[in-house]
């Protein structure tokens, strides 16, 4: 059996180190928006574009809220500046853990999420199942005591919103 370092090897294809984002989150004023608006740092973003075969899934870090960002003044009128929901054909998992080695079920601020009718509010470390066709938000995340680490994953090759 041979080892192998990071992106070597026969398999090597299916090891994502980069951030690969698809065209339309990948200008420099898409990026600055999702950064400034989602106060938050993506991490990386795999699909069936990038990864052929994988499903989509995306990390990223909060280092402060976005409540004033979705809901501020100019909400309703800029990209990504909208806490709104959405439903996907798929069904989808989101995931916010906490930063805290010693105590990894605090999350560590607050994050509020709609799903159905229901607005839920969480402090606790999470992972979210969401059943397609179900309508749900983006996070609004409310605190920041230490960042937060959130992911989704869509069971699709491609991110898409209804």
């Amino acid at each position: 059996m041979s080892v192998n370092h990071n992106r070597e090897g026969k398999y090597a294809q299916y090891i994502m180190q980069d951030l690969i984002l698809p065209p339309e989150h990948a200008t420099p004023e898409a990026m600055t928006r999702y950064e400034q608006k989602g106060a938050k740092k993506r991490v990386h973003w795999i699909d069936g574009n990038n990864v052929p075969g994988s499903f989509q899934l995306n990390t990223a870090w909060y280092f402060k809220p976005n409540r004033d960002l979705l809901l501020g003044p100019n909400a309703e009128t800029e990209a990504f500046g909208k806490w709104e929901c959405h439903v996907h054909d798929v069904d989808e998992m989101l995931c916010f853990y906490g930063s805290d080695p010693e105590n990894p079920f605090d999350l560590g601020g607050e994050v509020e999420f709609i799903m159905g009718e229901e607005t839920y509010v969480l402090t606790k470390s999470s992972l979210i199942f969401i059943p397609a066709g179900i309508p749900h938000s983006t996070p609004l995340v409310n605190r920041v005591d230490r960042p937060i680490f959130h992911f989704s994953a869509v069971l699709s090759s491609e991110y898409k919103m209804n």
